[in-house]
């Protein structure tokens, strides 16, 4: 029997008093990154999760009649909400997919209402989501120190970097093997070069649930979708391989996605704090709340990329006060994605905004 869903307070989160700090660090480490990319493209490109596979347009529907405990925020009302993916990869710089990287999936929800979070402009929300359970850093202090680290090697030897990928995808799938995985040695470069459109993504970190505390994921239902689950791309002779391949498989398949909340029922074991602990799905279960449904489409379409990959930003402070992102991860995240996302406007001057109901969808 399931534990009660434990309800949020303010006190279910530990502010330290050095957080302001790390920020301010976090905020110069992006800044290596966004100067040194700036230049040698002559474009800024965001911090992280630069590289864009796919852009996809599609239609979320909420369940009717779900129980009270799902039936919050966003969710609380039944209806359809057109929504925008991006498919991505977790570096700042743009780099050939035969350096395999984590996927992301960051997912904008249109014509949200309700009361909004500090700063969160138009009325969206938005979902940033990794193919990992877990993130790779306890607290934003120790993801500080690998991300200097990434900064330092911002657009450098490339073929290093091809070479040291290679060496680390074959140490991961050996700790696969034998039943390990290291979020780390995938961050680096090691992770399998799955199909993004196969994979199952999630917040790894915790969010305000109305009146509950929660995780999200967005897991493949269509069989066309789950029929790529594992299935790894040769990025032989193609460096925008993955790109490629969604494009193709994107123009015949309608898709479907499960969009799933776990709701957090021990604080102990599925802790606010540590975003490095899995939330077991036995104690606390993914249930769906529901599904988004993308029709074939050119998932790089030249005039979508422009309004969605260079005209807008993903956040995870974008939103409703009642998904308010929780713990050290997702405090240090607000400012510095906000300070990447206005190098980008500034450097490009191309304004960044939020999109509305009434703008006219892809034919």
């Amino acid at each position: 029997m399931l534990n009660p869903p434990i309800r949020y307070m303010p006190d279910v989160e530990d502010v330290k008093p050095d957080e302001g700090q790390t920020i301010e660090h976090l905020c110069e480490a992006f800044d290596t990154i966004l100067e040194t990319t700036a230049k040698d493209y002559g474009h800024a490109v965001r911090s992280v999760h630069a590289k864009s596979h796919g852009i996809l347009e599609g239609v979320m529907r909420i369940e009717d009649r779900l129980p009270p405990e799902l039936a919050q925020g966003l969710f609380a009302t039944s209806g359809e909400h057109r929504v925008f993916m991006r498919m991505s990869t977790n570096a700042g710089d743009i780099l050939p997919d035969t350096i395999s990287l984590p996927r992301g999936l960051a997912l904008k929800v249109l014509d949200v209402t309700g009361e909004r979070l500090p700063g969160a402009e138009g009325t969206t929300q938005d979902f940033v989501m990794v193919n990992g359970k877990v993130f790779q850093a306890p607290n934003a202090e120790k993801f500080l120190g690998s991300l200097k680290l990434l900064a330092k090697t911002t657009d450098r030897i490339e073929g290093v970097k091809v070479a040291a990928s290679a060496v680390l995808r074959g140490v991961n799938k050996a700790l696969h093997a034998v039943g390990i995985d290291s979020p780390a040695i995938g961050s680096l470069g090691g992770a399998p070069n799955v199909d993004p459109l196969g994979e199952t993504y999630y917040s790894v970190t915790p969010f305000r649930y109305g009146d509950y505390i929660a995780q999200f994921s967005l897991a493949p239902v269509a069989p066309a979708l789950t029929a790529l689950t594992g299935t790894e791309i040769d990025p032989s002779g193609r460096p925008d391989a993955i790109r490629e391949t969604v494009q193709s498989e994107m123009r015949g398949i309608e898709g479907v996605w499960e969009f799933r909340v776990q709701l957090c029922r021990d604080l102990e074991r599925q802790p606010v704090e540590d975003p490095t602990v899995a939330w077991d799905e036995e104690e606390a279960p993914f249930q769906r709340v529901a599904t988004i449904t993308v029709r074939p489409q050119d998932s790089w379409d030249a005039e979508q990329v422009r309004a969605v990959d260079e005209g807008m930003r993903f956040g995870v402070w974008t939103g409703l006060a009642a998904h308010q992102p929780l713990g050290n991860i997702n405090r240090a995240r607000n400012a510095p994605y906000r300070h990447s996302a206005n190098f980008r406007q500034r450097f490009n001057g191309c304004p960044i905004h939020e999109p509305q109901a009434g703008d006219a969808p892809r034919s």
